[in-house]
């Protein structure tokens, strides 16, 4: 029997067909006059396109969400090795990383207003806020769960920690600990949103926040879908770093 990729391009196009097919029927329906068709919601990026509506929102939005972004995966990820790789470490940062995964992070957006102002800084922290405990949480794990075998293999060839570090822990950890930066990025991407909305409607935050007070939702759903487009790109540029630099076995496939 024939052995199906399922990360052929044309499983990947025949599953965005299909969901857009549904969104184009349920639209049509309607399921509810606040969801338009695909079609409608389209031609509404279209011309927030062409006015410039759209990119220069985009703009806004995306400079803390890079930079929260950024900050979140080098930050997370150090952390999450220093957790993994030192009990003391392990001891008295997971428990506040569990703690802020677990909590309504969103509630605590007055506060930070009340501590940063309303501009670039407090946007980057509610990125990082989301984005880091779920990278922490990854890493820790992924840097735990390395093969004993490796680890005694290291031992056996007299490698140095250095070396057991770089050459068996982090090749062995990269899937798991890419899985968090892509459940992280989704998250930090999340809250610039969130903190555009929440905070100052600025950006696409204020886009989505003045189409839907005045009832155009073709425009509303078309600047939403702009943020899944990009974050859906930056997702797939994760998943090619991971295969140029960790997952050889994959790039040879």
């Amino acid at each position: 029997m024939a052995r199906v990729d399922y990360r052929s391009p044309a499983l990947t196009l025949a599953s965005f067909a299909i969901v857009l097919a549904g969104w184009e029927y349920a639209g049509r329906l309607p399921v509810s006059q606040a969801f338009p068709p695909l079609s409608a919601t389209a031609v509404a990026g279209w011309e927030m396109l062409r006015d410039g509506r759209l990119p220069q929102a985009l703009g806004i939005t995306i400079v803390p969400m890079i930079i929260g972004v950024t900050i979140s995966a080098i930050a997370g990820v150090l952390l999450g090795l220093a957790t993994g790789l030192s009990r003391r470490t392990e001891w008295l940062g997971i428990p506040l990383f569990l703690v802020l995964q677990a909590a309504p992070l969103a509630a605590l957006i007055p506060m930070l207003v009340l501590a940063y102002g309303v501009g670039l800084t407090a946007k980057v922290v509610v990125v990082c806020i989301m984005a880091v405990p779920v990278i922490v949480l990854n890493s820790y794990k992924a840097v735990r769960h390395t093969p004993l075998s490796l680890l005694e293999m290291s031992r056996c060839f007299l490698g140095t920690r250095r070396q057991t570090i770089l050459k068996v822990i982090l090749p062995a950890a990269s899937p798991v600990i890419f899985a968090g930066l892509r459940l992280g990025t989704a998250a930090g991407f999340v809250g610039a949103i969130l903190a555009e909305l929440l905070i100052s409607p600025t950006g696409i935050g204020d886009l989505i926040t003045y189409h839907q007070s005045i009832a155009e939702y073709p425009e509303m759903y078309a600047a939403i879908v702009s943020v899944i487009i990009i974050s859906a790109l930056f997702l797939e540029l994760l998943d090619r770093l991971e295969v140029s630099f960790f997952r050889p076995e994959r790039r040879a496939a």
